[in-house]
C-alpha cells in the first residue's frame, strides 16, 4: 500500500505545494513547528533516506536547498533547519525549519494551528519565490 507521501504525490491527498520536480515534492507540513516548516521528499517511494541511489540522494538535498532558500525570503528567521527522522512515515523525507535557536526543532513542542488561508498564503509566497531561484 501507498504511504501517505506517495498518495500526496499522486494528487488523492490535497498539499500545501511548494514545489516539485520530476523527482522530488516539497510541501508545507499540515502540523508545523512554525510557519513554513516544509517537507521536501523523493516522488519515488524509499522508506529509510541512507537507502536512497547516491545520485537521488544528493540531487534531493540540492532541490531542498532551493527550498530553503525561498522559505528564508518570507519567514524571519536566522538559519533553515534540517531534520531527518524517518519514523514516522515510512518514506523518505527532510523537515525544512525555520529557526532562531536550537529549541525552536524541538518536535515535542505544540504544533501551530493554521487556517487555510494562512497554508495557502505561506504556500503562494514561497512558491513563487522558488520559481526565481537559480
Amino acid at each position: 500500500m501507498a504511504t501517505i507521501f506517495t498518495r500526496i504525490v499522486n494528487g488523492e491527498i490535497p498539499s500545501y505545494k511548494i514545489a516539485e520536480t520530476d523527482k522530488f515534492y516539497a510541501f508545507l507540513d499540515i502540523n508545523p513547528l512554525v510557519k513554513g516548516h516544509t517537507l521536501v521528499i523523493p516522488k519515488k517511494e524509499t522508506d529509510y533516506i541512507f537507502d536512497m541511489d547516491n545520485n537521488d540522494l544528493a540531487e534531493m538535498m540540492v532541490f531542498a536547498k532551493k527550498v530553503a532558500k525561498a522559505i528564508e525570503k518570507h519567514v524571519s528567521c536566522k538559519k533553515i533547519g534540517i531534520v531527518v527522522l524517518g519514523l514516522e512515515v515510512p518514506h523518505a523525507h527532510i523537515h525544512l525549519v525555520p529557526i532562531n535557536t536550537i529549541y525552536d526543532i524541538d518536535f515535542k513542542q505544540p504544533k501551530l494551528k493554521l487556517t487555510a488561508a494562512e497554508f495557502e498564503e505561506i504556500m503562494n509566497k514561497i512558491s513563487t519565490t522558488f520559481q526565481t531561484i537559480e
